[in-house]
């Protein structure tokens, strides 16, 4: 009877261990998916204020075509740049596009420094308000998405998730980093 009672508590042990070692790798994968559609999540808030940005640049090219017509070659250079944060895929990609876009931005805003007509028009203001506003959020967005990607790339390499990791293969995730072109000031001429 001993040895029976001895058994079952020895069972009784093991299942426990299994179980607190299945809980806690259910708990580390848990972590990670989280992790994981934390940083989607945010990748779409960086996603959605460039859209906001893309959706101002029409009004804002159109109000200047209108003080500023002969000025042809930016504005097909905005809406080159605008095009390709459209169709961008990807961090990398949508960073890349996103620096062209910000770079055509400055020529054409620019622009109005050589127009005072356009400088003092009302809708011209707003809608410069308007970008400043948006450029704002683009800037929190990526620092949110970029501290989720900071969090879940280390959570990925330390141990003991980083096993788990490797098993269900959750790789590292890239940030959002402007190009070295958008760290040199764009060249204005007239």
């Amino acid at each position: 009877m001993a040895k029976i009672k001895k058994g079952w508590i020895i069972a009784a042990i093991i299942i426990v261990i299994l179980l607190m070692f299945v809980s806690s790798i259910a708990g580390k994968y848990n972590t990670l998916v989280s992790a994981n559609e934390n940083i989607n999540g945010m990748w779409s808030q960086v996603q959605n204020n460039l859209q906001r940005r893309a959706d101002l640049i029409p009004n804002l090219v159109e109000t200047v075509k209108g003080y500023a017509a002969h000025e042809e070659s930016i504005f097909s250079e905005v809406a080159q740049a605008r095009s390709r944060l459209i169709g961008a895929s990807g961090v990398d990609d949508t960073a890349e596009a996103n620096a062209q876009l910000s770079g055509a931005l400055g020529r054409l805003l620019a622009i109005s420094e050589a127009y005072p007509q356009l400088k003092a028009d009302q809708n011209f203001r707003a809608l410069q308000d308007e970008l400043a506003g948006t450029e704002n959020r683009i800037a929190f967005a990526r620092k949110d998405y970029n501290e989720a990607v900071q969090l879940y790339n280390t959570s990925i390499k330390r141990f003991p998730s980083n096993i788990i990791a490797g098993i269900f293969n959750f790789g590292e995730r890239d940030y959002f980093q402007a190009d070295e072109a958008s760290q040199q000031t764009p060249q204005v001429k007239f």
